[in-house]
């Protein structure tokens, strides 16, 4: 299969043709391995081939009802667990060690025909929203090489958006699933907490903060995938309500008539760039224009009491997958073992005693109840994903001796995306505008817990009424 065609479906589209005997998953492979070739030397989006183990499967590859049959994927190198295949969490410091097995996660993206091959850029432990670490390098993004796809998913998303694939494995923790998507014009659903299980070794991360999903092109391609990864295994510590019907047909069901409140407001202070404010506005009027109840309203946050809580549990989740790993391997990590900012926000965390930590979480689980209590009288609330617009690589040099995670540089960046993971709700981001330079504007949508059957409809309509599925970065 040629590049202008493949890049033309998604990946359920790519699915039924494989289904229909169109095109075999080899060839599906083929056209993703030449395409990686063409553009990853540009992106630095994929930094671990393993090309052969997949194309093994894919030779033998008999699909039967798979929606994604024979479709290519890119596992991120945070969490995507695959057998024979090393996890680094993009630092110098885990050795290459390969995967005694899937994750739970991985297992599900192989049941539903996906074919992954290669691991996706990080930065060092996903810490920042910028994918540039020292064991990796700097991902860029497809739509101005000097500038972030975002992080923690960076490399997933730049090689959506550059056509690698049709959609690749993601995780947030913070934002790392929204941010990248914002910054390559992709969809990005972070899942309500308890959806996808981190199984079989994790029950949670960091008190349910972290999430899996994917970043896609089409609506259609994350509503899909999520039926296919979704659902309760035994020993998970959280479970989200069972949907009503599946994930996809809600892309194509009529909304009702929905609240939605919308905020152009920076929680830390200071004012939005020209164009977000501008597109924030556009996208509240064009609710409106669809029949829903539009008003503006900010939930307002305790910055002073969240801001410590948010790092202490991050410090301290930090420190135990750092100590874990020496414990493993028998040795002390030492400051030339990872970047300064890791290792500074290390320092921080393995000094946070248990009470400390508790009392850090009891902080961020009320502010999670006092973000989800804002819903009672709204359904939806949009915001900009993004505090500007996808920043320069290189603006914050992480082996600074004095670098900080508390960068405000970073917390303007990430905008309202954490408060999401504090409360466990879901929330998309859209690629509804464009900046005068080419540059993707994303727009945020959050739901109630458990209600990603409304984000999906919403997100269907929005799609439909604005399309983004044409519009490419000049590199594909």
């Amino acid at each position: 299969m040629q590049f202008d065609d493949y890049v033309k479906h998604d990946a359920l589209a790519l699915g039924a043709l494989v289904r229909r005997g169109e095109v075999s998953a080899l060839e599906l492979l083929e056209a993703a391995v030449a395409r990686a070739e063409a553009v990853n030397p540009k992106l630095n989006a994929l930094v671990h081939r393993f090309d052969e183990i997949a194309r093994v499967r894919a030779r033998s590859f008999a699909p039967r009802d798979e929606p994604f049959a024979g479709v290519p994927l890119l596992l991120k190198d945070i969490l995507g667990d695959h057998a024979g295949v090393p996890t680094r969490f993009g630092s110098g410091f885990l050795p290459p060690v390969p995967a005694a097995g899937d994750s739970t996660l991985v297992a599900r993206f192989k049941e539903a025909g996906f074919v992954p091959f290669a691991k996706t850029n990080v930065p060092e432990f996903g810490l920042p929203p910028f994918t540039e670490g020292r064991l990796y390098g700097p991902a860029r993004n497809p739509w101005d090489l000097s500038r972030t796809p975002g992080g923690s998913s960076g490399g997933s998303a730049a090689a959506v958006a550059a056509g690698i694939v049709p959609v690749a494995h993601a995780n947030d923790g913070g934002g790392s699933i929204r941010i990248p998507a914002a910054c390559c014009g992709l969809v990005g659903l972070k899942p309500t907490r308890g959806r996808n299980s981190l199984g079989p070794n994790l029950g949670d991360i960091m008190g349910g903060l972290v999430v899996e999903h994917v970043v896609s092109r089409t609506v259609r391609d994350t509503a899909a995938a999520l039926d296919a990864v979704a659902g309760y295994v035994p020993g998970d510590p959280y479970a989200a309500p069972p949907p009503a019907q599946p994930f996809l047909a809600e892309v194509t069901a009529k909304p009702r008539k929905l609240r939605i409140a919308f905020s152009t407001r920076m929680p830390y202070g200071g004012g939005l760039d020209p164009e977000i404010l501008a597109a924030t506005k556009a996208t509240a009027k064009l609710c409106a224009e669809l029949g829903h109840e539009v008003e503006e309203a900010s939930f307002e946050l305790d910055v002073a009491r969240l801001a410590p809580a948010f790092f202490a549990v991050y410090a301290t989740g930090l420190a135990s997958t750092i100590l874990n790993a020496a414990q493993q391997m028998k040795r002390e990590p030492q400051a030339s073992d990872v970047e300064a900012m890791t290792w500074n926000f290390f320092q921080m965390g393995r000094q946070i005693s248990g009470a400390q930590y508790l009392a850090a979480t009891g902080a961020l689980q009320s502010a999670g109840r006092a973000f989800a209590g804002f819903f009672a009288e709204r359904d939806i609330w949009l915001t900009p994903s993004l505090g500007s617009l996808p920043l320069p690589v290189g603006l914050i040099d992480f082996d600074d001796p004095k670098a900080n995670f508390a960068d405000p540089r970073i917390a303007a960046f990430a905008l309202y995306n954490p408060l999401y993971n504090l409360s466990g709700q879901p929330a998309i981001s859209l690629p509804l505008h464009v900046s005068k330079a080419g540059l993707p504007i994303g727009m945020m949508f959050g739901a109630r817990y458990g209600e990603e059957a409304v984000l999906l409809r919403l997100a269907g309509e929005l799609e439909r009424a604005q399309p983004w599925i044409g519009r490419r970065p000049a590199l594909v």
